[in-house]
C-alpha cells in the first residue's frame, strides 16, 4: 500500500522515485492515432533520415507524458499535478524491434522535491530525464498541490 505524500512529510533535495520507460515503434503509431499527430518523423525511417534526423524519433509530448506519469503515481491522484513544463534539448530515437523482444527507446526518469511552498500547498517535482546516456528533456518540473 502506499502512502499518499504530505506537504509536511517532504523536504527539498527528497528523492521520490525512479522508473523506466520502455518504448517501441508501436507505442508511436498508437500516439499518433490518440494525438492526430501523423508527422511522418515518428514513423517513417526513410523520412526522419531524410530530414536529418537519426531515424525514428518519439513525438516530444509523448515523452512528456510518459516522464510525468512518476510524479502522477508518486502523489497518488494524476489531478494533484497542476503544472508540468520542460524544455525539449534532444530527441528520442526509437529503433525497429519489429519481432525482437526489445524496446526501441529506453528512458529513466527521476524524481526529487525541488521546492516547497507551505503558503500555496505545493511541491515542485524537478525531474531528471535521460536516454540512450543523454538528457532528453531539461528543467523538467510538475507542481503537485498536496495537502
Amino acid at each position: 500500500m502506499t502512502t499518499t505524500p504530505t506537504l509536511a512529510g517532504l523536504t527539498v533535495g527528497q528523492d521520490i522515485g525512479s522508473r523506466t520507460v520502455e518504448v517501441t515503434r508501436t507505442d508511436l503509431v498508437k500516439y499518433a492515432g490518440a494525438s492526430g499527430d501523423f508527422n511522418p518523423i515518428h514513423w517513417n525511417e526513410a523520412f526522419a533520415t531524410g530530414v536529418g534526423l537519426p531515424g525514428v524519433i518519439a513525438h516530444g509530448m509523448f515523452t512528456m507524458g510518459s516522464v510525468v506519469q512518476l510524479v502522477t503515481d508518486w502523489a497518488g491522484d494524476p489531478g494533484a499535478v497542476i503544472d508540468f513544463q520542460t524544455r525539449f534539448t534532444k530527441p528520442v530515437p526509437v529503433a525497429d524491434t519489429t519481432g525482437v523482444p526489445e524496446p526501441g527507446a529506453v528512458i529513466e526518469v527521476s524524481g526529487a522535491i525541488g521546492a516547497l511552498d507551505a503558503d500555496a500547498g505545493t511541491a515542485r517535482v524537478d525531474l531528471t530525464v535521460v536516454s540512450a546516456g543523454q538528457k532528453v528533456l531539461m528543467k523538467a518540473q510538475a507542481v503537485v498541490r498536496l495537502d
